[in-house]
């Protein structure tokens, strides 16, 4: 069992739980997953790591309560525990890996969208720990659904944190890749690397932006993961001419060389199971 040391709703229908997971905080690096199971009847939920803390042992996560696991999941409060806490999972970002001051000669532009500026999180305060500077572009619906601005700021700078709103209530109106083009074209940025995490359809805006701009982007493919160990077969993208599972070799790939179209369509095939289940639980209660 492992212990929920706190739990929190960020906005309406987002939650944040900060999880007593020693092992898996010692290991864990930006752009991994954990496996989480509510309960022993529960079903496995990948969920990318939000943050973490060696000499604390913690990890935390963010959760969008969208069907029955992560229903049960938001009623769960500091105290409680999680049935099953697996990871460190997939591989981690491919900047860890590189030469710091090779690192500091480049120029990173991060995108996140919605839920996604929760997994972004980890990587810019990775750069941060590691004395480098890099932009963020936060987008979202509304002011209402923001998550995790204060906290980006706190490790990025008030100056390199870009926040845009669909509808425009809070600081400007559009979408991030608007912001991205605007830096890019009116203000003269230059960026090396374009890192994009947020829905499906974001990425793709993104990478379609960033290939007429000339910028290499990577981008994550955790919306796609099911089992989280490459035997069920879901979470495969085409990557170019290469088949990749998004659990194992994953889930940061070439966002242009992914196969946006198959994936989005995947995504789509289980939404009336996935409704029927969530209406039938929901008529007799989250219980098991």
């Amino acid at each position: 069992m492992f212990k929920i040391l706190e739990s929190k709703m960020l906005v309406d229908n987002i939650c944040k739980f900060v999880v007593e997971a020693p092992l898996v905080a010692r290991s864990c690096e930006p752009g991994q997953f954990i496996i989480v199971r509510v309960d022993e009847f529960g079903e496995r939920i990948p969920l990318t790591i939000a943050d973490y803390d060696r000499e604390a042992g913690t990890v935390t996560i963010v959760v969008q309560l969208l069907g029955v696991s992560t229903n049960k999941m938001s009623k769960l409060k500091a105290g409680d525990s999680f049935a099953d806490f697996i990871g460190p999972l997939g591989q981690p970002s491919e900047f860890i890996h590189e030469d710091i001051e090779e690192l500091k000669k480049k120029s990173y532009v991060f995108v996140a969208g919605g839920l996604g500026t929760a997994p972004v999180y980890p990587q810019v305060k990775w750069f941060n720990e590691h004395g480098i500077k890099c932009d963020v572009i936060i987008g979202t619906k509304c002011k209402d659904t923001l998550i995790y601005e204060d906290e980006m700021k706190a490790i990025a700078g008030d100056d390199h944190v870009f926040i845009t709103t669909d509808d425009g209530s809070y600081i400007r109106k559009g979408m991030g890749t608007d912001v991205l083009k605007d830096l890019v074209e009116d203000q003269g940025k230059h960026y090396d690397i374009c890192v994009a995490i947020g829905p499906m359809i974001m990425m793709k805006f993104v990478c379609k932006l960033t290939k007429e701009l000339g910028i290499p982007t990577i981008v994550s493919m955790n919306p796609i993961m099911v089992d989280g160990t490459g035997m069920c077969g879901g979470c495969r993208v085409q990557v170019g001419n290469e088949t990749k599972f998004a659990c194992v070799d994953g889930p940061e790939f070439d966002g242009h060389l992914v196969d946006f179209g198959s994936m989005m369509s995947r995504g789509r095939m289980y939404r009336p199971q996935e409704a029927e289940a969530k209406d039938h639980v929901c008529n007799i209660g989250l219980g098991r």
